[in-house]
């Protein structure tokens, strides 16, 4: 079966999308999927390039059993959009911003839609305290959690594509 690849994007890959890319990589290996799948996070500036993650989204995926320490910070690349057959913002601004420099016919979805099926976005925490990565982390664990069983479902059905995301 083909793996699926899913890069979670949020503005500066500090924050939200490494707690994303963690907690999905922790389910999948959880589920014992790893081999079905590829994650990775990206942002959509790259101001923080190189650098781990920020220390509270350290510290909040580690209170949960999962270590995102060993991340880096990188900028998406025009070949993501190629390479990645699912790519979710975390929120309506970089959402914008990916389908400005995306091809034509990039799958690009907001976490919101396709994860959690509110239409929300994912807050950006930066700003604040713990409780708002805590927040965050909560979000996401419930949002990974649905994409997982859905994109998990849709390889188990053979097809092995991601045309029901698309």
């Amino acid at each position: 079966m083909k793996r699926i690849s899913i890069l979670l994007v949020c503005m500066g890959n500090i924050c939200r999308s490494p707690l994303a890319e963690g907690i999905f990589a922790h389910l999948v290996a959880e589920a014992g999927l790893t081999a079905g799948f590829t994650v990775d996070s990206a942002g959509t500036g790259g101001w923080h390039e190189g650098e781990p993650p920020d220390r509270r989204s350290i510290a909040t995926a580690k209170s949960h059993g999962i270590d995102i320490s060993g991340q880096r910070a990188r900028r998406i690349r025009p070949r993501d959009f190629r390479d990645f057959d699912l790519i979710v913002a975390m929120d309506r601004d970089n959402l914008a911003a990916l389908e400005k420099s995306a091809p034509h016919g990039a799958n690009i979805h907001l976490f919101g839609d396709i994860a959690l099926g509110t239409g929300e976005d994912i807050p950006d925490p930066y700003y604040g305290g713990p409780g708002g990565f805590e927040l965050v982390y909560t979000r996401l664990l419930t949002g990974c959690s649905s994409l997982l069983e859905t994109l998990g479902a849709e390889r188990a059905s053979c097809s092995g594509n991601t045309s029901s995301v698309r």
